[in-house]
This record gives structure tokens, C-alpha cells and sequence, in this order.
């Protein structure tokens, strides 16, 4: 079936359905899970108290719902910042604000074991999508309102978590330092995890530099919560290790989001922090 966009510069409908993730006003909660790979989203929802399919297109499949009585949405955004942009782009148009990616990652060093999960404060900016939006010295932040909460989920749960500055970036393989095919690989792959590790970067990862200058240039929330699936020391990989934790970190976040942005509300502030929580105890 054609079917006719508002126009090549605006690729959405009438009732603005978005070109790529196939959702509109009304679809998505505020906020919005963002694992990379669609399976993912399942696995997300299952924890929720309620759940529907909102949407499936290409790599991007969205579902909303209730965990803890919070509205909470979730969309895939596939491998990468390109994808990741499109996502966090089109989410803004039909009203979300915060995003929380729910990630796997390697870590750079024994003290983050694999199983572990990482909460990122910001991220460097290896990769090239968001060069395309703003000069590269923006930083790449993390939002102090969802890495609190983040915080306080991962405690909560007690879940075991490292708190740092992520690296983001377009290659899997010779960007992380890995062997290209045939081994091929240039003098600053086979530098990347010791510069790295003597920077203090904690992981490597894809898409979180991208969401958050995409959210800082747009005024939204973001934060990043990995699970360690493998460890650049120790030379482990497992799959899916830490993935629970993460995504129950990730929904435990919402909750606790939704209950400070009702403070905030109620208090007539814009932004929270802690005696808020005793302001009216």
C-alpha cells in the first residue's frame, strides 16, 4: 500500500506516525527503555504489570505498559548511533522526554566483573552521529536526575554496579580494539583500552554518546545502564550475563523517576533533589 508523508523533510503522517518507529502521540509514555536489540523489548516488558505491542518496524519494535504503577515505554534501536538518533529523534516528536538505555558492554578492567552492570555519568564521544549534530567538545552527560535514580534502583536490588565514564563508539571490532579481518588493525586500535584505561574509562559500548547529546542539545533526560558481558582484562565473554539485572535496574529507575517528578510537581519545582523526599514527612 502507498501511503503518502507530510513531506520529504517531515517523514510522518497525518496524525503523525513517525517514518521509522511507526508510533504517534499517544503511543508512548515520557519514558522510554531503549535496549539495542529488539528481543530485548520482551524481556523488558515481562517485568511490567501490564503490556501491549504498540508498534514493529525494521529493528524497531515498541511496547508500552505500567511497572510499579508507572507509565514506562520501551523501543529497540538496533546497533549503533545512526539508529539510536532516529530512535531518540522520533520519540521526542510524539512526546517522550527521558530515555534510559538498556545496554550490554565490555569492561576495561578486573574490578567490574563480568555479570556486573555499569551506570554511566557521561560518555566519550568515538562516535561520528553526534559530530553531525553539534561541535565534538559537547558533552556527552548524563542526565544527575536519572544516574541518582539509577543509583538508588542498583542499590535497592542490590545489584552489584560501577559508576563512570563510558566510551562510545561505531566499531564493534577495530574501534574497541578488536582485530579487523585477517587481523588488520591500526596503530590507534591497538592503543584504544590502555589510553582508555588510563583515562579512567570504565566500558565501551555504541549508542550511549549519541542518546546523550541528542538529549542534552533537546532539553530531555537521559541515562545508561550496561550489562557487563564481557571483560577486555580478563579476556570473558558471556552472553546475556548481567541482562536481568540491567533491565530490572532500567524499570526500577521509572518508578523511582515517576515518584520524584510527582515531587516535583507537587512542590512547584523543576528540578528534584534530596530533601524533597522529606519536605512534606
Amino acid at each position: 500500500m502507498v501511503k503518502k508523508l507530510l513531506s520529504a523533510a517531515r517523514p510522518e503522517d497525518r496524525a503523525h506516525v513517525q517514518y521509522h518507529i511507526s508510533c504517534g502521540p499517544g503511543d508512548v509514555a515520557r519514558y522510554v527503555l531503549l535496549p539495542g536489540d529488539p528481543d530485548r523489548v520482551q524481556k523488558i516488558a515481562s517485568q511490567w504489570s501490564s503490556r501491549r505491542k504498540v508498534a514493529q518496524h525494521r529493528e524497531f519494535i515498541t511496547y508500552t505498559g505500567k511497572f510499579k504503577g508507572s507509565p514506562v515505554s520501551c523501543t529497540s534501536t538496533g546497533i549503533g548511533g545512526p539508529a539510536a538518533a532516529i530512535v531518540v529523534e522520533e520519540l521526542l516528536r510524539v512526546g517522550a522526554d527521558t530515555f534510559i538505555r538498556v545496554g550490554t558492554t565490555g569492561a576495561l578492567s578486573k574490578g567490574t566483573r563480568v555479570g556486573d552492570v555499569v551506570i554511566s555519568t557521561g560518555s566519550v564521544r568515538l562516535d561520528g552521529t553526534s559530530s553531525q549534530y553539534v561541535w565534538t567538545g559537547y558533552p556527552a552527560m548524563a542526565n544527575y536526575e536519572v544516574v541518582a535514580a539509577m543509583v538508588q534502583a542498583a542499590e535497592s536490588l542490590g545489584v552489584r554496579y560501577t559508576l563512570g565514564v563510558t566510551a562510545s563508539t561505531d566499531s564493534f571490532y577495530t574501534g574497541q580494539g578488536r582485530p579487523g579481518f585477517r587481523d588488520y588493525m591500526q596503530h590507534q586500535s591497538e592503543v584504544i583500552i590502555d589510553d582508555a584505561k588510563r583515562a579512567g574509562i570504565v566500558n565501551f559500548e555504541m549508542e550511549s554518546a549519541t542518546i546523550f547529546t541528542l538529549a542534552g542539545l533537546y532539553h530531555a533526560r537521559a541515562g545508561c545502564v550496561c550489562a557487563v558481558i564481557a571483560n577486555r582484562e580478563t579476556d570473558e565473554f558471556v552472553k546475556e550475563a548481567g541482562v536481568s539485572e540491567a533491565i530490572s535496574v532500567a524499570n526500577t529507575t521509572v518508578s523511582i523517576l515517576n515518584e520524584w517528578d510527582n515531587l516535583k510537581e507537587a512542590n512547584g519545582k523543576r528540578n528534584f533533589y534530596p530533601s524533597l523526599l522529606f519536605k512534606n514527612r
